[in-house]
């Protein structure tokens, strides 16, 4: 085999034309070929950015001076001072991270323990005391959360786990025709055209996919897909005036996570029959542009300069409080963050998504008071997923949903009543 190739007896020391020269010009031995590998200046390749600092130059350079030689050893004494440092503040960071997350579970625990033994065998008679109200805002438990959220939304519509079954059914039957032609004026006995039905289950189909993407439990193959698909399928068999809005799938994501399959729906059908819900889930454009000039009543109340700074770009509401709203938050905010913001949502309603929304401009509001219209909308349209929960918290918590003494729906009353009044006097109106 010999003077194949591989073999060890042909490898050679490169640029050295023998061993002798070799061995005269670095002081060492020359070790037999083909104990190390065939790489360029083996013996003169440091192995660690040390020695760069620390090591003696090669024989075939100049020595380093007692000077170079000393300043080295200081650079690389600092280099190592701050490693330890970093390290150092590493290590306390991560164990403050873990003395929050402990005293967190710990206060999680405990919160537990009253909701389930205090709280909700009393709901009726505690729910609106302070002490409840209190430990609401601090967030529900994920064990009681949908229990909660249950009672908090209510009932209203009286709709019942067979009613449930019924409109699942009628829902099954056209996923099963759906692919049958027919004419875009055929209706069905709830008065919903077939196209109508058939768009808004081919906007379920394809908004799935795009439900909580990061966390493929929703899409095709996923553990909660066909349950998402069932929730939203029924609501469009049993509100066809309402039909499927985008959306949807997210406010219904987020209420399957909480509870079980058919309560899951009872509280999204009702909580969608709220007015504001109902507003922007049927497209009212006149009760939404009312929401809006609420807002602003009490965006300029509680953020003055941020306000006008927005005026002078003309950068309305609607640019980014649509998302906000449809979505409830699920879309926009981290989810562990959306839930919480739920939480307060089912205590104090409607008003606590706008509050939520000043909360969340107060936060940034150094940052966009230092942008344009195009920058603030991006901005606002794709909020930064690091949101500290506190934070938020905090900000909302300084937020007063008070005007010249009216509260939130005493300004909306006040709003609505002024514009019939401009509309009855007011005959260019109504033309």
């Amino acid at each position: 085999m010999d003077g194949a190739p591989g073999n060890l007896t042909s490898v050679s020391t490169p640029n050295l034309t023998s061993t002798g020269e070799y061995e005269t010009r670095t002081g060492k031995a020359c070790k037999p070929a083909g104990l190390f590998p065939r790489r360029k200046n083996f013996e003169f390749e440091p192995l660690s950015t040390t020695a760069l600092i620390l090591e003696d130059r090669p024989a075939n350079l100049p020595a380093k001076s007692p000077e170079e030689a000393l300043r080295h050893r200081l650079e690389y004494d600092e280099m190592v001072a701050e490693a330890k440092k970093r390290e150092i503040k590493d290590a306390q960071k991560k164990k403050k991270i873990m003395r929050e997350r402990f005293k967190q579970e710990e206060n999680i625990a405990s919160a537990m323990v009253i909701w389930n033994t205090e709280i909700l065998p009393n709901w009726e008679n505690m729910r609106c005391t302070r002490r409840v109200r209190d430990l609401w805002w601090q967030g529900l438990p994920p064990s009681v959360r949908g229990r909660v959220w249950s009672l908090a939304i209510g009932n209203e519509l009286n709709i019942t786990s067979e009613l449930y079954e019924i409109f699942l059914s009628r829902a099954k039957e056209r996923w099963k025709n759906f692919n049958e032609t027919c004419s875009t004026n055929d209706t069905d006995d709830t008065g919903s055209s077939v196209a109508d039905r058939e768009a808004s289950l081919e906007l379920i189909k394809l908004d799935i996919s795009r439900t909580f993407p990061s966390l493929f439990i929703f899409q095709k193959g996923g553990p909660y897909h066909d349950l998402l698909h069932s929730v939203l399928g029924a609501y469009t068999c049993y509100r066809p005036d309402v039909g499927y809005v985008q959306g949807m799938s997210f406010v219904a994501a987020v209420l399957i996570l909480n509870l079980e399959e058919a309560d899951a729906f009872i509280a999204f059908a009702n909580l969608l029959n709220k007015p504001c819900q109902l507003a922007f889930f049927r497209v009212d454009h006149s009760t939404m542009l009312k929401y809006f000039a609420v807002f602003e009543v009490f965006f300029e109340e509680n953020l003055p300069k941020l306000y006008l700074h927005f005026k002078s770009y003309s950068l309305t509401p609607d640019i980014y409080l649509i998302d906000w709203i449809f979505t409830l938050y699920s879309k926009s905010l981290p989810l562990d963050l959306a839930c919480r913001v739920w939480d307060v949502f089912c205590r104090d309603g409607e008003e606590f998504l706008f509050r939520t929304a000043l909360g969340i401009l107060r936060l940034h509001e150094d940052i966009l008071l230092q942008m344009d219209f195009i920058h603030i909308a991006q901005f606002l349209t794709k909020l930064p997923e690091d949101i500290a929960p506190e934070k938020l918290f905090s900000c909302i918590g300084v937020i007063q949903m008070h005007n010249s003494n009216k509260k939130w729906a005493q300004v909306f009353t006040s709003l609505i009543k002024c514009n019939k009044e401009d509309w009855n006097h007011n005959p260019a109106l109504k033309s």
